[in-house]
C-alpha cells in the first residue's frame, strides 16, 4: 500500500468523482481549514447536527438505536456539551475506488481544544457521506463551525485489488445520505 499525494487526489476527483464537491486547494481565510492538503484531503461538516442529550433517559444501544437520544439542530455553528458529542455529516460525498482505502482522522485544530473526531475507514467500493462522531472531551460547551474543516481523509491505494468490497458485502451503510445512525 502507498499513501497518496495532492496530484493522485485531484485527479481521482475530477477524473473518477471520488469526492464531490471537490476543492482542489487548501482553503484557510480565517476559517479551519479544509480541501485538498499534500497526502490527504481536508473534509467539511455540514451545518446539520445531532446533538446527544440524557433529557429523555434512554440507554444507547447500537442494536437498538432510540433517536430520542438527540436534538436537531441546524446553523453556522453547533454547541456540543461538555462530556458529550454530536453526530455530523461531511459536505462532501464519496465514491471509494476498489483498489483504495481512506482513513478519516481528526484535525489537529480541533484536537488542541479537547474536540475529538472519531477515526472511521472509508472501506474499497463505499460511497456516501461520512456520518461524523465528534466528541467533546472537556468540562466546557465546545463550538464547532459548519462548513469549515473536522478532519482529513489519508488514502491509501493497494497493491492489488481487494477479493471483497464494501459494495460486494451490501455495505449496510452503502450510499448514505446525511447523518445515518447506527443499523443493527
Amino acid at each position: 500500500m502507498a499513501i497518496k499525494s495532492d496530484r493522485w487526489i485531484k485527479q481521482m476527483a475530477l477524473e473518477h468523482r471520488m469526492i464531490e464537491p471537490f476543492v482542489e486547494r487548501q482553503v484557510r481565510n480565517g476559517a479551519v481549514s479544509y480541501g485538498v492538503s499534500s497526502y490527504g484531503y481536508d473534509i467539511r461538516v455540514a451545518d446539520d447536527f445531532k446533538i446527544f442529550t440524557n433529557l429523555k433517559t434512554v440507554i444507547v444501544d447500537p442494536k437498538n438505536f432510540n433517536e430520542q437520544s438527540f436534538v436537531n439542530h441546524a446553523g453556522d455553528h453547533c454547541i456540543v456539551p461538555p462530556n458529550s458529542f454530536a453526530l455530523a455529516r461531511s459536505v462532501e460525498y464519496f465514491r471509494i475506488p476498489r483498489n483504495v482505502l481512506g482513513i478519516c482522522l481528526g484535525k489537529s485544530t480541533y484536537a488542541r481544544c479537547g474536540i475529538v473526531v472519531n477515526i472511521t475507514p472509508l472501506e474499497s467500493e463505499w460511497e456516501g457521506h461520512i456520518t461524523i462522531e465528534i466528541s467533546n472531551t472537556t468540562p466546557l460547551p465546545a463550538k464547532i463551525y459548519a462548513n469549515e474543516g473536522i478532519a482529513q481523509v489519508v488514502f491509501l491505494e493497494g497493491d492489488e485489488v481487494c477479493e471483497t468490497s464494501y459494495a460486494d458485502r451490501n455495505g449496510k451503510y452503502q450510499k448514505q445520505r446525511g447523518i445515518t445512525l447506527p443499523r443493527a
